[in-house]
This record gives C-alpha cells, sequence and structure tokens, in this order.
C-alpha cells in the first residue's frame, strides 16, 4: 500500500501538494497525519471531501504500509504516527518539500527538495513534464496552494518557479473566483477584536541591530486565521520581523513572519516544536505558559540573532590570580590591594579553583590564615571559551550563581567576567527596552503601562495617599526605586478597599524600613534571614517591607534590567498574574503601573493564571488560593491552570504539605464571605476529597453549608455585639458528616492543636445530646433552654440551628441569644454571705436557683432574689442557722 501525507495541522499547501502527489502516485491513498487549519477543514467539508478520496487515519492498518510519500515536511516531529513507520526501517519513503533542513529531516530514496514558495510548484512542474492532465477541480486545488504560501505573491521566497506553475494551473482551467473567495476573506467581529490587541500589545525590540517585533494576546476560545491576523499586522506596520503569541484556551500558538536573512523564523519555531521556512513559520505549544513562552522566545532570539556579545568582549584581562600555594593570608592581602571578592587559583600554572572574599575571611577570622589556598578553593566550578555568547556567560553567573566566569583559550586561562561586568553591560545595552508599536496605544487601559494616580484618588484615603508619597520620596534620597505590589494593588484596579500594603524595595529592604521608621517616628520589625521587614503605624495599620534581589537575571532580554530587572524577578517568584501588578511609588513616575505577566489582561478576562507549569508543584497551597481568588472575584481558572490544578491534585501534591499550611489555606476558603461555591469547586478539583477521604460531598452536604450561610447572615442581621467567628461553623459543617473514626484522621492530618480536636469531637457529641434531649422533652422552659445551650460557643450554637430540621429548636437557640443568654441574678455572693449563709457549694446551688427562676420569669425584682435565697438556706441548712 503507498500513503501519500504531510504535516500536522496541514495548510492549503500541504493539502494541494498531497492532491498532486496522487496525480504522481494514482494508486496511493491521502491521509493526513492528524489535524488540518481551519480554513482548510472548512474548505474540505464543502468542497474537497466530495472531489477527491481522502481516507481517515483512524482506518487505516499501518502495517500494510509499504511507501510513505511526504509532502510539505520531511520533519519527523510533524508527521504524527507516520514516524514509527519510518523509525522501523520497512517502508521506502519518497519526499518533496521546500522548506530548509531541519535536525529531524527524514531521508528517502526518492528526494526533490528546493527552497521555491510552494511544495505544489514543485509537484506541478513534474506533472507538467509528465504530460498528466488536470482537471479544473485540480488545477484549483493546486493553485490555491501556491497563492497562500507565496501570500499571493507578495512573500519575499516567491520565486520564478512559483509564477511559472501559476499559469501552468490558469492554463488548466483554475478558477481564480473560486481562489479570490477563499484567499480575500473578510474578518469577523473576534478576529478584528484579536487584531487591535495584537496591535496594542505589539513591541519592537533592537536586539543585535535589527529591530523585532514581538506581540502576544490571550483568548478563552480559538480564533481562527490567527496566521492571517499576523500578516496583516505585518503589512500594516511594514515590519521586518513579527513574532506573534496567542494563548487560546489550553494551548499557544506562535506565527511568525520575517523580511530580513538575519532572523530565520523557522529555526526558531523548531524549538518550540513547530516549523516553517526562514521567512514564515508556526508552532503550537502545550507544555508552557504565555509567560513562559514569551520569555523562551526571547532567549532563543538573543541566541540565534548572531550575538554581538562574547565572553572575550566582556573579559577582563590580564587575570590576578592565586598559587595554590599561596597562604590565606597572602590572597586577603592581594584582594584588598585590588579592591576584587574572587579570584582564580593556579595549581604548576593550570586553572584549579575559584576562591572568594568571603570564604578567605571567614577562614582567617577561624585562625587559619597560614593555610594553604588549595585546601579551600572550589574546585566546582564553571569556565566558558572566549567565544562564549551573551546567554551562556548569564546561565553560569546567574543561574548557577558563580561570583566570576574564567574564560579560557583552549585550556589557558585569558580572562575573567565578573557579575559586575555582565551588570555593566546589560545596564548600557539598550536592546533590552521595548519601544510600544504604537505609542497611543502603550497608555491604553490596557496596556502594560500607565499611570493611575487618578484611580488612587478616587479608592485610597487622602493620608495613605500621602504615605505611599513618603515611601517613593525616601526610596529617592536613597537611591532606591520603591514599589508597591501585589493584592493591594489588584484591588486597587478591581475597586475593592484592601489597606494592606506591601512595599517592594530595589535596594537594601531592612535600611529602608528603618530609615522610614526613625523618619516618622514608628516601630519597625525586621527579618534579617530574609531581608524583610514590617512597620507598624497603630493596631490597624502595618506594612511589610521586602528587598528585590538584584542578584537575579534569569529572564535578562524580556524588558529592561535597569528599571525594571530584580522588580521582575520579585513578581515572577508570585502565584497569579493578576497577583504580579506593580505601582511605582518615586516621585518621578509616582503611580505608574508596571505589568510585567499580563495581570492587566487577565483582571480584564476575569481569568485566574499561574505564571508557569511548576507552580504548583513549587507550592500545592496555590491550588486552594486559586479556587478561593477565582471565587472572591466572580473570576474563573483558565484551562491550563485549570489543567495543571487537577494533574497536581492527581499525583498527590496536597498530601506533601504540612497539616498546619493546609489548614491555614482551608481557613482562609472558610473566612471569604461565601465559600459555598469555593468548597463546591474544592470538591469539583478532587482537593476536598484528599483533605478529607470518605467525605461525601453531596446535595445534602451542600444544604447544610447553605443552612450554615443563612444563620450566619440571621446573626448578623440580629446586630448581637458578641464577635463571631464564622469559618468556625463552616468547618463544623464539613466535617459532621465524617465518620468518627475518619474525623480523628482528619483532625490530625491537619496538625489542628489538640485543645481545638478535643473541642470539635466533643462538639459533635454533645450536639446530637442535645438535639435528642430537644426531640424528647415538650417544650422545654428557658431555664432548660439556657442550661442545655450555655457550655457552647456562639459558632457550635449556630451549627446546632443550620443543621436541626426542627422550627422549635430554631426558636428556641433564637429566644437564647437574644433573651435568655445575658439573664444575670441581681444578687451576688456577698449578699448569701450578709444574710449570714456560709461560704461552701450552697452559693452555686442558690445562684442558679435564682437564675433559672428569673429566666422562667418567676421573679422580678431583687427583694424577691433575696427572699428565695432566704427560703432556699432555710430549706438546706436549717432554720436556726438560717435566721439572719
Amino acid at each position: 500500500m503507498d500513503v501519500i501525507t504531510t504535516h500536522l495541522n496541514a495548510d492549503f499547501d500541504a493539502m494541494a501538494s498531497m492532491v498532486a502527489a496522487k496525480k504522481l502516485y494514482p494508486e496511493a491513498l491521502l491521509v493526513f497525519p492528524g489535524s488540518q487549519e481551519k480554513n482548510l477543514r472548512e474548505f474540505f467539508v464543502s468542497t474537497a471531501g466530495y472531489l477527491f478520496d481522502f481516507t481517515k487515519l483512524k482506518g487505516l492498518d499501518l502495517e500494510q504500509v509499504t511507501r510513505l510519500v511526504l509532502v510539505d515536511t520531511r520533519q519527523a516531529s510533524r508527521i504524527g504516527k507516520f514516524r514509527e513507520l519510518i523509525e522501523a526501517g520497512r517502508v521506502e519513503v519518497h519526499i518533496y518539500d521546500h522548506h530548509p533542513d531541519a535536525e529531524d529531516d527524514v531521508h528517502g530514496s526518492v528526494e526533490v527538495v528546493k527552497p521555491v514558495g510552494a511544495t505544489v510548484t514543485l509537484l506541478t512542474e513534474l506533472i507538467r513534464q509528465r504530460g498528466i492532465p488536470l482537471s479544473s477541480e485540480e488545477a484549483t486545488m493546486l493553485i490555491l496552494g501556491i497563492f497562500e504560501d507565496t501570500g499571493s505573491f507578495t512573500f519575499s521566497s516567491t520565486t520564478p518557479e512559483d509564477f511559472r506553475a501559476a499559469a501552468y494551473l490558469v492554463e488548466q482551467g483554475a478558477d481564480l473566483n473560486m481562489v479570490s473567495d477563499l484567499v480575500t476573506r473578510e474578518l469577523t467581529a473576534e478576529q478584528v477584536a484579536l487584531l487591535n490587541e495584537l496591535l496594542q500589545s505589539a513591541r519592537t525590540y533592537n536586539i543585535n541591530g535589527v529591530d523585532v517585533c514581538v506581540a502576544t494576546v490571550s483568548v478563552d476560545k480559538y480564533v481562527g486565521d490567527f496566521a492571517v491576523l499576523v500578516h496583516k499586522l505585518k503589512d500594516m506596520e511594514n515590519l521586518d520581523v513579527i513574532f506573534a503569541l496567542a494563548r487560546m484556551e489550553d494551548r499557544i500558538y506562535l506565527v511568525a513572519r520575517s523580511r530580513i536573512p538575519e532572523v530565520n523564523v523557522g529555526e526558531i519555531a523548531a524549538h518550540f516544536g513547530g516549523g516553517g521556512h526562514a521567512t514564515a513559520a508556526s508552532a503550537t505549544i502545550r507544555d508552557l505558559t504565555l509567560i513562559q513562552a514569551e520569555d523562551r522566545l526571547f532567549e532563543l532570539l538573543q541566541s540565534t540573532i548572531k550575538p554581538s556579545v562574547t565572553a572575550r568582549t566582556l573579559m577582563s584581562s590580564p587575570v590576578l590570580t592565586a598559587d595554590a600555594e599561596s597562604s590565606l593570608g597572602q590572597v586577603e592581602e592581594i584582594m584588598l590591594r585590588y579592591n576584587i571578592n574572587a579570584m582564580p587559583v593556579l595549581e604548576k600554572g593550570r586553572l584549579a579553583g575559584l576562591i572568594n572574599r568571603q570564604v578567605v575571611e571567614k577562614a582567617i577570622y577561624h585562625g587559619l590564615r597560614d593555610q594553604k589556598v588549595s585546601d579551600y578553593m572550589n574546585r566546582d566550578f564553571s569556565t566558558v571559551q572566549a567565544s562564549a555568547t551573551l546567554m551562556e556567560i548569564q546561565k553560569h553567573l546567574v543561574e548557577h550563581q558563580q561570583r566570576i566566569l574564567p574564560v579560557m583559550d583552549g585550556d589557558r586561562l585569558v580572562g575573567v567576567v565578573t557579575r559586575r561586568d555582565l551588570l555593566n553591560h546589560l545596564i548600557t545595552d539598550r536592546s533590552r527596552e521595548p519601544m510600544a508599536l504604537k505609542e497611543e496605544m502603550a497608555s491604553g487601559p490596557w496596556g502594560r503601562r500607565k499611570n493611575v494616580t487618578s484611580v488612587l484618588a478616587e479608592q485610597l484615603p487622602r493620608e495613605i495617599i500621602g504615605l505611599l508619597r513618603r515611601f517613593g520620596e525616601l526610596g529617592q534620597e536613597l537611591h532606591y526605586k520603591v514599589y508597591a505590589v501585589g493584592g493591594f494593588v489588584r484591588d486597587l484596579l478591581l475597586r475593592r478597599p484592601n489597606l494592606d500594603i506591601d512595599i517592594v524595595v530595589e535596594g537594601d529592604g531592612i535600611r529602608f524600613a528603618k530609615a522610614f521608621a526613625e523618619r516618622e517616628g514608628i516601630r519597625a520589625r525586621c527579618h534579617k534571614k530574609f531581608n524583610t521587614a514590617v512597620l507598624i503605624f497603630d493596631e490597624r495599620l502595618k506594612v511589610d517591607v521586602a528587598t528585590a534581589r538584584l542578584e537575579y537575571y534569569q529572564y535578562p532580554a524580556a524588558l529592561p534590567v535597569v528599571q525594571f530587572g530584580s522588580l521582575k524577578m520579585d513578581l515572577y517568584r508570585r502565584d497569579f498574574t493578576i497577583n504580579t501588578l506593580a505601582l511605582a511609588l518615586n516621585p518621578d513616575e509616582f503611580g505608574q503601573l508596571i505589568d510585567f505577566f499580563g495581570g492587566q489582561r487577565d483582571i480584564k478576562d476575569k481569568a485566574i493564571r499561574v505564571l508557569h507549569n511548576l507552580s504548583f508543584v513549587e507550592d500545592p497551597t496555590r491550588i486552594l488560593r486559586a479556587i478561593r481568588f477565582e471565587q472572591r472575584f466572580g473570576f474563573r481558572v483558565g484551562k491550563q491552570t485549570a489543567s495543571l490544578m487537577r494533574h497536581a491534585v492527581k499525583i498527590g501534591l496536597i498530601d506533601r504539605l504540612g497539616g498546619q499550611r493546609l489548614f491555614h489555606e482551608i481557613q482562609h476558603i472558610l473566612m471569604e464571605e461565601d465559600p459555598v461555591p469555593a468548597v463546591r469547586r474544592m470538591a469539583e478539583f478532587g482537593v476536598l476529597e484528599v483533605i478529607c477521604p470518605n467525605v461525601c460531598f453531596d446535595a445534602k452536604a451542600v444544604e447544610t453549608l447553605l443552612q450554615i450561610k443563612e444563620v450566619l447572615s440571621w446573626y448578623e442581621l440580629s446586630f448581637l455585639e458578641e464577635p463571631l467567628e464564622g469559618w468556625r461553623v463552616y468547618l463544623l459543617g464539613l466535617l459532621s458528616r465524617l465518620h468518627y473514626r475518619d474525623l480523628g484522621k482528619v483532625l490530625e492530618r491537619l496538625d489542628l492543636p489538640k485543645n481545638m480536636r478535643e473541642r470539635i469531637a466533643w462538639t459533635f457529641q454533645r450536639v446530637n445530646e442535645v438535639l435528642g434531649d430537644f426531640l424528647r422533652l415538650p417544650p422545654p422552659r428557658p431555664s432548660a433552654i439556657y442550661r442545655a445551650l450555655q457550655p457552647f460557643r456562639p459558632e457550635e450554637i449556630l451549627f446546632m440551628m443550620a443543621t436541626t430540621q426542627r422550627e422549635e429548636v430554631r426558636r428556641a437557640i433564637s429566644h437564647y441569644f437574644h433573651r435568655y443568654r445575658h439573664v444575670q441574678p441581681e444578687i451576688r455572693g456577698r449578699d448569701l454571705q450578709e444574710m449570714g449563709i456560709p461560704p461552701g457549694p450552697i452559693y452555686a446551688k442558690i445562684l442558679d436557683r435564682v437564675l433559672d427562676a428569673r429566666l422562667n420569669g418567676e421573679l422580678r425584682s431583687r427583694q424577691e432574689e433575696l427572699a428565695l435565697a432566704r427560703a432556699m438556706a432555710w430549706r438546706e441548712l436549717g432554720a436556726g442557722e438560717g435566721k439572719q
């Protein structure tokens, strides 16, 4: 059996090439290896499916295939299951392709490969040479492939052969009206909106002398013809190079176009598992978030657009070195004399290790001044050759946190690159500063930067705005950049009240906090281990201050290093994009909103998204926070993020959490204004089952939680003054349907304090007893209600109220809260003492009886209480003793 196939996500050139190949191999079956582009699918359904005999892959017996004809591709990674046939080595392979060479190219016994505008051009020429006739429908199909892959003969990859092939197909009856209808398509409203977002997000970077435009968009559903939109943007703005990334549903689509030889977009797309040629390429990315894909793109651009910076141009030379036989004291003198922090160590003239000042000083402090350097140098280190690129240098100095990087010429040390050398280059390298494609759009409502001083004035008290300004003024004096970050900024945009302020300082956060506290006459609590501090103004207002660490530059190409490098790394460690917004506080840019990771866009889209795919692996509590934020703001967890959450739960990451951390997050969920939807989502994601095995979250469980919500609202509307911890009621509701044995395991898993575990177990036991008593007794008197409920805390009584089905019990609890709970006798123990009653257990007995009588309305005055007490004393102690 012969089979003709093409690449995954086939386009018109791919299908036209298959049809053309069928003319050369008339007995072969036409089989797509997978999905097709949307335009092609629509055309196939309406036209091609009836004209050409395509076979579905699902019904194909691969064992019967003896010859495989590949058209419009030769990459093994792009042909789906047919790769298995080639790897098995038992099929003859014929190849027709116009793409450049790639690492995973397949080779065949017949290879027709030529750099023309479309693969169908090659096949058309073979058909013409062999005199094979074409119907008008076939000619139309073939010319459609040429029009698409040459951009209607406007792409720079178009060749004279493409024009000649098209002319021949017109002679064979190709219908140009149909081609015009398919190639020239009106944009839908969705496509126009997406094109507008591309235009707004587009930024131009000058990378090694080449202007590269990068645009990113995010939509929740698939929008077709993304490549058409990117091409339109390229033509509208006359761009030489454009890379567009679109997150649609749970995938990211990359489309790239290039008019210049310096940028081979096919090579870059191949790194994402895609393909194409130097001028046009695409890829579908499944295992990265949009943020990760963008950062990866910048890394590739830096490394593939021939970097002009090498280790030789950055290094310091000649190199100051230490001999392995030198003493630590001698090395210290050299470091002090030349003010250096690290040195290479040579052993018999060859590089053997590195030594830094910190190690030297500590060793000398411990009395080791005369010891050899070789005993304390670091022998585990990296080197680079003089031709190493900037990306290689950054990898060692930043990711591996090596203080200095020896530069070698073969095995000879010729220089070193220090962190200072790298930082100086990054500071002066303007290629990392993006420029908005449309400046008038850069300050739009969802652009990456905008000034929100008007929002500050609208949402915040004047004194808080003044406080923020003073933070910025002090930062200016100390030459630090100061930012408000996180939930405070998020809620500012959402118009939600939030005075929980977090500050990030690009500098020494502790020094900043101490200086501010001294200036304001307040207290600063510092944590040197974490480089953080808390400014304590009063019980209502505390401000957290954190230090942004300048030494981290894992993603230096994405945005300017000088202004934003350290801040970006600080924000990258946060949980969700909506929590990565920052607000500049320095006077020269006060109120500037900074958005590295699309937080504004996700606020607009009402989406909860993580920054990278390992987010839940690093911190599984983020699963619960995602659910909490989703329900608090009325947002929705993004599809990819939801998939990552389910996978994290499935592989048991929540089981690795400590009980206290897990309970802390559950507590936060139950403290929300309405936690019921969040608990329901916990059940949907399988979180509830992991935390509370054997719990049945069914309609009855939901009803219990809704009843708890109802009684808590009743308590609040009743204006009862005693504060209430509503989360405790919800916790009782969640646990109420567990078997006693399972309850103990859950409480132990959550690592609750022993007294709290005992109290919960006691509550469930006593609630059942009390409700049982209410059922057995006739309508109880007020004193009986008081005695039954008085041992319980308000939260436990409200749980009882929510779980009972009897209206008389609810009424009794209501009366307890409103009428009985705070009733007290007017008389006290001293009154009994004055009556001559000797102190002892009788006091409690008398006062309890008086209280019961007062509750039941039998006593109405102090005199009546005294009379009852006197009468009880006579009965209990005898007439003689109770005379007075």
